[in-house]
């Protein structure tokens, strides 16, 4: 037998060999925690210099610094000092000790060459009520794989909800004053498009539980950015209205009032000024909107007639504008010589699908489509609500831009209201539970990333002081100063006239019963 011969390496070269190897791996974490190197370095130093006094004297400076930094400025001190250190403690004794086993239960681990391979967890980021986990995706996965897992992942790391982004969910921040030549080239670097990289974000408090409290109203409002609800984050989330036409989809009692009311809330200055114009259908006799009518240019709520009239009225301003502007600009500029005209249409369905006269429901439906087609470029704008968002029922879903989920019925109506694929990314509208009154999902803006929110409750007393408040102008010199009426009276309807019609029973029968009775026809 010929055996090759065997090379051995003394024990010394063996030792030397893992001791640069762990000073290797050494060198390497401190350099990829360059603040955690710092501070053991300069406790250490602290304590050889000064003994204990060393350590607990600059330890209650700094506690003492945080508390006022919180005290002062609450968003800052989460953004750079707390946020980043309960990330990290978080990231070592919450996530890395069950990440092998959530990753594999999941589905998210993969094969290649007989090893195991796992997404790697780069940082996790947290903040009063979420943290938010940068994963690496292993070769070859898509965020789509885990937007399909996003309900196992929350609850295989003990929560209740979590939604993946593709993209960062935070916009980089505007840069201005003197610090700024130098900060942006560091958002630049830290918002870069990262195509490896998803975004976990997972709810450790539920900041939506509580009642948010309705928003001030502004002087002028920024139609590019209403606050109109809370995010999961507890920042504020602002609906662009400009230039867009607004679907809100929500079963009964699942807050629908709460969008439409926060919406005409932060529009009440622009209101009293005459720069914004509100015409109101209430279908339902007035039973949401007649509280708020002195704020209403337009407002028709008993007849089906009036409401017709209301959405023609509304393609003659269209075509007039669109006759005006053309050639002069692209996107019509609200002014208070030429306002912005926001159609709110409630309850859609009664309209649309429920109508019993054809000619009528045909006649709405034609002046919806222009309206959505064509109004929102000359600044007439639609804003309805309804319950089943089906085609059938509303055949133009698909001309609004803007849609907004509240609590629905079925998983299928989700992706009907939001678009498809939004259930997978995280919009469990139809998993709502009781109290979510006025909670939903709206998609943030420039991403297909669902949000979840909770808008701002009107109450009625709110309501009636808003209308004293913010009326709408009575004397304005154009074809919208119409308050408080409606567009068509309520028409008078006569009995329809019946034809005589025979005798119900036979004839054989019934003059067994005549005989029976007697011949009294009683």
């Amino acid at each position: 037998m010929i055996r090759p011969r065997r090379f051995e390496l003394p024990v010394w070269a063996v030792v030397l060999g893992l001791v640069l190897r762990w000073f290797g791996r050494a060198f390497w974490w401190c350099l990829r925690h360059p603040v955690a190197t710092a501070s053991v370095v300069l406790a250490l130093w602290l304590y050889a210099e000064f003994d204990w006094p060393g350590l607990v004297v600059p330890l209650v400076l700094t506690s003492a610094t945080s508390a006022v930094w919180r005290w002062r400025d609450e968003s800052s001190w989460w953004a750079w000092l707390a946020g980043p250190l309960l990330g990290s403690f978080r990231r070592v004794f919450v996530y890395r000790r069950v990440w092998r086993e959530a990753m594999t239960l999941c589905g998210l681990a993969e094969t290649y060459d007989r090893r195991h391979v796992l997404p790697d967890l780069l940082r996790v980021r947290s903040d009063q009520a979420l943290d938010v986990l940068t994963v690496r995706m292993v070769r070859g996965q898509t965020p789509e794989q885990f937007q399909k897992v996003s309900a196992n992942l929350a609850y295989a790391f003990g929560r209740r909800h979590a939604r993946v982004y593709s993209e960062r969910p935070v916009d980089p921040p505007t840069r201005t004053g003197r610090g700024a030549w130098l900060l942006r080239p560091v958002d630049r670097v830290r918002y870069r498009d990262r195509p490896k990289v998803v975004h976990l974000a997972l709810v450790r408090t539920d900041a939506l539980r509580t009642v948010v409290p309705p928003f001030p109203v502004p002087a002028v409002p920024d139609f590019t950015a209403l606050p109109l609800a809370r995010r999961e984050d507890l920042r504020t989330w602002s609906l662009h209205l400009l230039a867009t036409h607004v679907l809100v989809g929500g079963a009964t009692r699942s807050g629908k009032g709460s969008v439409l009311w926060s919406l005409v809330r932060v529009l009440g200055g622009g209101i009293a000024s005459g720069l914004v114009r509100l015409w109101v259908i209430d279908p339902k006799g007035g039973m949401e909107f007649a509280l708020g009518r002195p704020m209403f240019a337009r407002f028709a709520c008993k007849s089906f007639e009036a409401m017709a009239d209301l959405l023609d009225e509304a393609v003659t301003v269209l075509r007039e504008r669109q006759a005006r502007l053309a050639g002069r600009v692209r996107v019509h500029t609200p002014t208070e010589a030429d306002p912005l005209v926001v159609v709110v249409v409630d309850e859609m369905a009664a309209l649309t699908a429920y109508l019993q006269d054809v000619d009528l429901r045909k006649r709405i439906a034609s002046s919806l489509g222009l309206l959505l087609s064509q109004g929102a470029g000359v600044g007439v704008l639609v804003v309805a609500a309804l319950q089943d968002p089906r085609k059938e029922v509303l055949p133009f879903r698909d001309l609004f831009p803007t849609r907004i989920a509240l609590g629905l019925t079925e998983a299928s109506q989700v992706d009907l209201v939001l678009g498809d694929g939004a259930r997978n990314r995280g919009a469990l509208a139809d998993q709502m539970p009781r109290w979510a009154k006025g909670v939903g999902y709206v998609i943030l803006d420039g991403t297909p990333d669902p949000m979840r929110v909770r808008f701002s409750y009107v109450s009625d007393d709110d309501i009636r002081d808003m209308a004293r408040q913010y009326p709408a102008p009575a004397d304005a010199a154009d074809i919208l100063a119409q308050v408080g009426r409606e567009t068509a009276v309520e028409p008078v309807r006569l009995p329809l006239p019946r034809k005589p019609s025979g005798p119900l029973l036979p004839e054989a029968l019934r003059n067994l019963l005549d005989r029976d009775s007697g011949g009294d026809p009683r």
